[in-house]
């Protein structure tokens, strides 16, 4: 007899037609769940989302009480504003906000801004400085 070896995890795959996919009420922003509670994988730890901001979208200013939020930027380009200033983001930048750091995205361009955004751990509560409707 050999010697058994762990058989490996076996990798899920989702169609994005199958993930949850909201759209904004205030705009035509439009989120696309990668990672959550409605996706069958252990959520506990991680949050993702992909989010597109189509031109002249834009986000009330808000923070996470309790997480870290970190941002990779798929294309185009938008301006990330921040408890410290604003930054203009392009495709392959990566940004980060910490707990309780009030931040909002505007997309000031003509063509779509995009990106996927990760919690870590997964936020308990969203607080918006300003009504985001």
């Amino acid at each position: 007899m050999g010697i058994a070896y762990p058989v490996p995890s076996v990798a899920k795959l989702f169609k994005a037609e199958a993930l949850p996919h909201l759209h904004s009420t205030r705009d035509t922003r439009d989120r696309l769940d990668l990672v959550t509670d409605g996706v069958p994988v252990d959520a506990t730890r991680l949050r993702a989302d992909r989010i597109v901001y189509h031109p002249g979208d834009s986000a009330a200013p808000h923070y996470h009480t309790d997480c870290h939020h970190l941002f990779y930027v798929l294309s185009g380009e938008g301006t990330l504003h921040v408890d410290a200033g604003s930054h203009r983001l392009v495709a392959g930048m990566v940004a980060t906000v910490g707990p309780s750091e009030v931040h909002s995205f505007a997309n000031d361009s003509s063509e779509d801004f995009s990106f996927v955004e990760f919690w870590c751990p997964p936020p308990t509560e969203t607080v918006w400085t300003t009504p985001d409707t």
